[in-house]
C-alpha cells in the first residue's frame, strides 16, 4: 500500500526511457519492414517468386524465436539495458550484411540471422517498462514505445522509397542497418535498469515509484511455487499465446503486402509515390493506437480493447476486396492497419496484471516467441495463395479467418482473466501522467 502524495510526483520517466526505447525499437522495425517496401522493386534480382517474397517476410520469424525467453530471463535476472545493447550492435550487423547477399539462400539465410538477434529484444524492453511504470500506466507506457511500429512505417516507407529511386535496393539494406549501431551509444548513457539506478530521476520520482510497484506485485495471486513452469501452465497463457498467433498472422501478413497492394493502386508508380501512400494507413494507425490504450488504462476493459479492433479489421480487410477505386480502397487499408496496430498496448498490459514479476519475463518471451511465428504463417499464405490463384483476393480472406479466431479465443478464453485494473490505495490515475 502506498500513501497520497501531498503534491503531483514528477513524471520523468516519460520523458527519458519511452523515447529512447521508442526510438531504438524503430530502428529494429524498419530493419524488419524494409523488405516489404524494397521486394516490389528488386526487378528480378534473386529470381523471387511471390511465394519466395512471403518466404522472406516470413523466415524472420522462425529466427525471431529462439532468443525469446533467454533474453527476457536475462532482462529480468541480469540487466535489459545490457541485453538490448548487445542485440542492438548485432542486428544492426547482421541487417547491412543482408544488403552483399548474391543468392535467393542466402538471402533467407540473412533474414532469418537478423530476426534471430531482433528477436530477444521485444521481451526485454517489456521487462525494463515493467520496472518503470505501474499496472495503471501500463498500457500507455506500452502503447507510447510501441508506437514506435507505425511510426517507423510513417517515416521509414517514404525514406525507403526515396533512397530506392536513387540507389540499389543492395545499398539501402546496408545504409539502413548502421543507425542501430550509432544508437547504441545513446541507450547505453540513457537507459537504466531501475529508478534507483538512474541519474536524472529524482529520489521522490523514484521512491513513489518503487513503492507502487511493490504494491503492483503484493496485489497479484501467487502462481504454484512461483517457477516458470507453474506461470507457463495457466491457462490465461496458453490461450494468450493463442491470441497473439492468430493475431499477428493477419497483421504481417497485411503489413508485408501493403506496399505492393498500394503500388498496384497507383498503376506502378515511383517508389518515392508508393512509400508516400504507405505511411498514410500507419499515420491513422499511430493515433487510433495510443487512443485505444488510453482508453484501456482508464476503464481497465483489456479485453474490449483487444477484440473490437480486431472485429473492425476483419471486416475493412474483407471489404476491402470487394470494392473498386483507389480512394475507397486507401480508405479501407488506413481503417484495416488501425485496427491491426490497436490492440497492441492493451493486450501487452495483460500478463504483467495476471503474473508476478519472477514469471513474468518468460511468460511474456514465450507468448511473444510462440506468437510471432503467426509472422512466419501470414506473408507466406499471402504469396503462396497468390501465386496459386493469380489474386491476394483469397490470401487476404484466409488472413480475415485468423483474425476472427483470435477474436473468438479473447472472447471466451480470457474472460476469467483479464479484469479491470488493479490500482493500489492511494494512487490516483492522474499521478505520473
Amino acid at each position: 500500500m502506498t500513501e497520497a502524495l501531498p503534491h503531483p510526483v514528477p513524471a520523468k520517466r516519460w520523458a527519458y526511457v519511452i523515447p529512447v526505447a521508442a526510438i531504438m525499437y524503430m530502428l529494429a522495425y524498419l530493419d524488419r519492414n524494409n523488405v516489404s517496401v524494397i521486394l516490389p522493386y528488386m526487378h528480378g534480382d534473386l529470381a523471387l517468386s511471390n511465394a519466395d517474397k512471403g518466404l522472406v517476410g516470413g523466415v524472420f520469424f522462425v529466427g525471431y524465436v529462439f532468443l525469446q525467453i533467454p533474453a527476457a530471463i536475462l532482462a529480468q535476472r541480469w540487466s535489459a539495458r545490457k541485453t538490448v545493447l548487445i542485440l542492438m550492435l548485432a542486428w544492426g550487423l547482421a541487417a547491412s550484411l543482408s544488403g552483399l547477399v548474391q543468392t535467393k539462400s542466402q538471402f533467407y539465410v540473412a533474414r532469418f540471422v537478423l530476426g534471430l538477434f531482433e528477436g530477444g529484444v521485444w521481451p526485454a524492453v517489456l521487462i525494463l517498462l515493467a520496472s518503470w511504470f505501474p499496472l495503471r500506466e501500463r498500457a500507455r507506457a506500452n502503447a507510447l514505445w510501441m508506437a514506435c511500429l507505425p511510426l517507423s512505417s510513417v517515416l521509414m516507407a517514404p525514406l525507403s522509397g526515396w533512397m530506392l529511386d536513387h540507389a540499389s535496393w543492395r545499398w539501402v539494406l546496408v545504409f539502413q542497418g548502421l543507425p542501430p549501431l550509432l544508437w547504441a551509444v545513446v541507450w547505453w548513457f540513457a537507459v537504466a535498469d531501475r529508478p534507483a539506478q538512474a541519474r536524472w530521476i529524482s529520489r521522490a520520482e523514484a521512491g513513489h515509484l518503487e513503492r507502487a510497484l511493490a504494491a503492483d506485485e503484493a496485489a497479484k495471486p501467487r502462481t504454484g511455487s512461483g517457477s516458470y513452469l507453474d506461470a507457463v501452465k495457466q491457462r490465461p497463457v496458453l490461450v494468450l499465446i493463442g491470441v497473439y498467433f492468430f493475431w499477428i498472422t493477419g497483421f504481417y501478413g497485411f503489413n508485408l503486402w501493403l506496399p505492393s497492394v498500394v503500388k498496384e493502386l497507383t498503376h506502378d508508380g515511383s517508389a518515392t509515390e508508393v512509400g508516400l501512400l504507405t505511411a498514410l494507413p500507419f499515420t491513422v494507425a499511430l493515433i487510433v493506437m495510443i487512443a485505444n490504450a488510453v482508453w484501456s488504462d482508464r476503464t481497465g476493459r483489456r479485453r474490449q480493447a483487444v477484440a473490437v479492433p480486431l472485429v473492425v479489421g476483419i471486416a475493412a480487410l474483407l471489404l476491402g476486396q470487394a470494392v473498386d477505386g483507389a480512394l475507397p480502397r486507401m480508405l479501407l487499408l488506413c481503417l484495416t492497419a488501425a485496427a491491426l496496430y490497436a490492440p497492441y498496448g492493451p493486450f501487452w498490459a495483460i500478463p504483467g496484471e495476471l503474473l508476478r514479476f519472477e514469471v513474468v519475463a518468460v511468460a511474456m518471451g514465450l507468448i511473444n516467441a510462440l506468437g510471432n511465428l503467426g509472422g512466419f504463417a501470414g506473408p507466406y499464405l499471402v504469396g503462396w495463395l497468390t501465386d496459386a490463384t493469380g489474386s491476394s483476393v483469397t490470401g487476404f480472406a484466409v488472413l480475415s479467418g485468423f483474425l476472427a479466431v483470435a477474436v473468438v479465443l479473447v472472447a471466451l478464453g480470457l474472460r476469467p482473466a483479464a479484469g479491470p485494473v488493479r490500482r493500489p490505495a492511494g494512487l490516483t490515475a492522474e499521478e505520473g501522467a
